[in-house]
């Protein structure tokens, strides 16, 4: 900046004046200036500062780079939706998709013409695709997650039982009806491969459901395994069948389908989920605006 100023003056003095510095710290500043180019860059000419060569080969360069800094320092925009051009990679499991990302979408679509999305299931993706920021969201249930991720709360979704209308669980309801019941198991936390499962529980963690009969010293007898939640309204147009769901997911399939809701007969400690992102992404406004986006819209999705 010292030097471009030099050259459009002409002169220590002016180009002191215009930096609001001293003419002794003008004259230094064009002494490192000469040292660093290895030219006088200004000099004495009827009476006059003129520039020489290499300060006029330079200027246009000079003037480039000073733009370019004005422009990185410039606030960055705020994101227009309504205008833009982009695609979100948001990853999720079948229960999230259906409830919060499939009507999301619906409603951005005529809203913001600009924005794609691109829905990645929890086997598409590691902790590396989160950690490079080329995944913009992985909402789920979370059993554990690395300190530099950033997090926040979608909901907190209790459990029901999804069954045909002519289950006979639906006489009584106790949970002595629920353990002589067949079941349908069906869980998907965090990503990467699923590993296979059977009819156990306490090392192996089946998930929420069997760790709270675990508790009470009771297992279920589950007949199906499943990573999918949608499946599970097919299956349970089987009588003897019983899905354990998040709410939100089993409201959603009443509404397609005959099944009915039941209260499960012990407690079960309510599915937490989060949306995660890498810390690479977190100050972009266009990811902002997505987060403060689903969020807003995930409170309009009731569990009752």
């Amino acid at each position: 900046m010292y030097l471009n100023v030099l050259i459009d003056e002409k002169s220590v003095s002016k180009a002191a004046n215009k930096l609001a510095l001293t003419q002794p710290a003008m004259s230094n500043a064009l002494k490192r200036l000469r040292d660093l180019f290895d030219d006088p860059l200004l000099v004495r000419a009827s009476g006059s500062m003129a520039p020489t060569a290499k300060a006029l080969a330079l200027k246009p360069e000079i003037e480039l780079l000073l733009k370019m800094a004005e422009e990185i320092t410039q606030p960055t925009e705020l994101f227009d939706p309504t205008s833009a051009k982009v695609t979100f990679r948001i990853m999720a499991n079948d229960y999230l998709e259906s409830t919060l990302i499939a009507p999301f979408i619906t409603e951005q679509l005529s809203k913001n013409p600009g924005i794609n999305f691109d829905i990645l299931s929890p086997s598409d993706v590691n902790l590396q695709d989160m950690e490079k920021g080329t995944i913009d969201l992985a909402i789920n249930r979370f059993n554990g997650l690395p300190r530099s991720f950033h997090q926040a709360t979608v909901w907190r979704d209790n459990y029901c039982c999804l069954t045909h209308p002519n289950n006979q669980f639906l006489q009584q309801s106790s949970l002595e009806d629920y353990l002589k019941s067949e079941h349908i198991w069906v869980n998907r936390a965090g990503w990467g491969p699923e590993p296979a499962v059977t009819n156990k529980s306490g090392k192996q963690k089946l998930g929420w459901v069997d760790e709270a009969l675990w508790q009470l010293e009771q297992t279920r007898k589950i007949r199906v395994f499943t990573r999918h939640y949608m499946i599970a309204s097919l299956l349970c147009q089987s009588d003897k069948l019983i899905a354990t769901l998040p709410r939100r997911q089993a409201k959603l399939l009443t509404t397609h389908t005959n099944l009915v809701i039941s209260p499960v007969p012990f407690q079960i400690v309510p599915i937490e989920v989060k949306m995660i992102w890498s810390p690479l992404l977190h100050h972009a406004s266009a990811h902002q605006w997505l987060r403060r986006e689903l969020l807003e819209f995930a409170k309009t999705i009731a569990d009752r």
